[in-house]
């Protein structure tokens, strides 16, 4: 049986845009109450009015997930504000464009630190809570390519399937519990994660690691949260066919590697260029 997601609490990290946004949305309009977390307060706002309409409330919390004390907060007046914590959605997270011999120590460690160890202090900070409850479904928004190192996204990708594999843990540990873990694994999705990353990267165009044709709406990625929060399963998968594809292609070694190789050529001979030039 589904189940009824009518005045439950989702708190959800990096809501400000994109899919948190969007799924935060779908959330209320399912019937749960939103908590929103993100560094714009203003973009959160936003978001919080267009959950108003579906008679759901929506608490607005800025903050930033690589401090503890601002996941400390988010968390902490989440659940005296509603009074329970039903779910959260660690979402925040950002990309990085540049090949991995190229990257910094410190653009290393600050990737890492908002992908992998924001998304920890979340479920740090929730567990406890949870247990307590006997009850909760903790969602990691990981990536497709978590499953694949993407040229030119390595350090982005490993970031991914480092939340993989947390999450993979994580659900034998907190199934007695009552505790569900799902990760979720977008592609390329229409979101201002592109130029976020191009901006990041100092890049003077965005680069798209996902072909135009194939790429996704934050509302669809939304849906398919919905639907597992409503029905929990180990992973989320808003388009199959990337499973199946990813699956092959993790399953062949030598393929994959001749694959990416390929990929860096056709797509990336620019960078390359540039790269040999230096």
């Amino acid at each position: 049986m589904p189940r009824d997601l009518t005045d439950q609490v989702i708190a959800i990290t990096g809501a400000s845009s994109g899919i948190g946004a969007a799924t935060a949305v779908a959330c209320a309009q399912a019937g749960m109450h939103v908590a929103l977390n993100a560094r714009r307060q203003d973009r959160l706002e936003a978001v919080a009015r267009r959950i108003t309409p579906s008679g759901r409330q929506a608490l607005v919390i800025g903050g930033d997930v690589d401090r503890d004390d601002d996941v400390d907060r988010f968390i902490d007046q989440t659940q005296t504000h509603f009074g329970r914590l039903d779910a959260v959605f660690a979402n925040a997270g950002y990309g990085l464009y540049a090949t991995v011999d190229a990257t910094g120590d410190a653009q290393a460690r600050a990737i890492f630190e908002t992908n992998f160890f924001g998304t920890l202090r979340v479920i740090r900070k929730a567990v406890p809570i949870m247990r307590d409850q006997g009850r909760g479904h903790i969602l990691i928004c990981s990536s497709a390519v978590s499953e694949i190192g993407l040229p030119m996204y390595g350090m982005y990708c490993a970031t991914k399937a480092a939340q993989d594999s947390v999450a993979s843990a994580m659900r034998a540990e907190l199934i007695d519990h009552g505790i569900d873990v799902s990760s979720v694994h977008p592609v390329g999705t229409s979101t201002e994660f592109y130029e976020s990353t191009r901006i990041r990267s100092n890049e003077s165009q965005s680069r798209y690691n996902t072909p135009a044709a194939l790429v996704q709406t934050s509302e669809q990625v939304a849906k398919s949260i919905v639907r597992c929060l409503r029905k929990p399963r180990p992973e989320v998968w808003p388009q199959p066919w990337a499973r199946i594809g990813l699956a092959i292609v993790t399953a062949a070694p030598a393929f994959n590697a001749l694959s990416m190789r390929s990929l860096m050529r056709k797509r990336f001979a620019k960078v390359i260029d540039k790269g040999t030039e230096s």
